[in-house]
């Protein structure tokens, strides 16, 4: 599956973030795959797209970051798996 991971930084500032990542990387568990992320120009969000099969594993790997960061998860589908569902339901 597919998750939309929305941080926002507490404090406002992503600077412990990126010193934790500096430090000890992403820590992401086994079966937990980073694709992509993209930050607000505010610097006050972050907008990750994680892949999992299990959902304790993303779980896992929030734990290790939720002193710094408040979680938004949000499953998503592609824009071609919505099309299909959508022209389904249409018939």
């Amino acid at each position: 599956m597919l998750f939309m991971i929305i941080e926002r930084f507490r404090g406002g500032s992503a600077t412990p973030v990126y010193e934790r990542v500096r430090e000890r990387g992403r820590m992401l568990p086994d079966g937990l795959h980073y694709i992509h992320s993209w930050v607000d120009a505010s610097f006050s969000r972050s907008f990750q797209l994680m892949e999992c099969d299990d959902l304790s594993v993303l779980l896992a790997w929030i734990s290790q970051w939720n002193d710094l960061v408040d979680f938004e998860v949000v499953p998503v589908v592609s824009s071609g798996q919505a099309s299909a569902v959508a022209i389904g339901l249409r018939d």
